[in-house]
């Protein structure tokens, strides 16, 4: 059995959570630039790292979720800007790369998996 989310792929579902997320924190909510690059950045991280357990191969994922944590952390804490360029950052970073590898990640399925090799 896949796990999907409504009929649709994790990765697709946490990647566009993330960035969703991400343009929250953009709204004027009374966070600093560091409180809101820390925030996108680890949502970025954590839903990533869920996304990355869910899919297989589990490689595409992780470094999906690396490059947007790391683009998330650079935007924030490398450079002064506003915590709409670091949202924006991460959400462009997101898309692409979700358009990238959407071809290369499937759903973890579950159930016992075969511990040898199998006649065809």
């Amino acid at each position: 059995m896949k796990i999907l989310i409504l009929h649709r792929e994790p990765a697709l579902w946490l990647n566009a959570l993330s960035a969703v997320l991400g343009l929250l924190v953009t709204f004027n909510v009374g966070l600093t630039e560091a409180q809101a690059g820390w925030i996108v950045a680890g949502v970025s991280a954590i839903l990533g790292a869920i996304a990355a357990a869910l899919t297989r191969p589990i490689v595409v994922q992780a470094f999906t979720t690396l490059v947007a944590t790391v683009a998330s952390a650079v935007a924030a804490f490398g450079y002064d800007v506003q915590p709409t360029t670091t949202a924006a950052v991460n959400g462009v970073v997101l898309a692409v790369l979700m358009f990238i590898t959407r071809g290369q990640v499937s759903p973890r399925v579950l159930g016992r998996q075969p511990s040898g090799p199998q006649a065809v």
